[in-house]
């Protein structure tokens, strides 16, 4: 029995006059993200949510002429890396969505995220230990 996905947001990326006339398709479920491409040969990329560690909203001028955007995405998921979802619709809206949704699932599973300002923070660390 196939169980039948519920997807929270998807969009088409738009291209002219923000017309949804592409091949790349944006589904985002309550724990992952979905980016489907092609038309003959088609590309489904995954990234569950909790991976995501950051986001950045861009907005060319005629993106915003037509209330469209671009979210960049920095993932730990290997196979992704940083990634965009291109010329969406109401893109601060999914945005906000986004980041609240990342936000719950890394609470859910007690993912924390590791901040190095730089590198000398590692040193410090070994050397304090070594001292010991």
């Amino acid at each position: 029995m196939k169980k039948e996905t519920k997807f929270v947001w998807q969009d088409r990326k738009r291209i002219f006059f923000g017309l949804p006339w592409s091949f790349t398709r944006y589904y985002l479920t309550d724990d992952k993200l979905l980016i489907d491409t092609g038309f003959f040969s088609r590309t489904e990329d995954e990234v569950r949510l909790y991976r995501i560690m950051d986001m950045t909203l861009r907005r060319s001028l005629w993106e915003r002429l037509f209330n469209l955007g671009t979210i960049h995405c920095c993932s730990g998921d290997k196979s992704m890396g940083e990634f965009d979802i291109k010329h969406i619709k109401n893109p601060k809206l999914i945005k906000e969505m986004l980041s609240e949704m990342v936000e719950e699932k890394r609470l859910e599973r007690r993912v924390g995220m590791r901040e190095f300002m730089d590198g000398d923070a590692d040193d410090e660390i070994v050397a304090d230990e070594n001292e010991h």
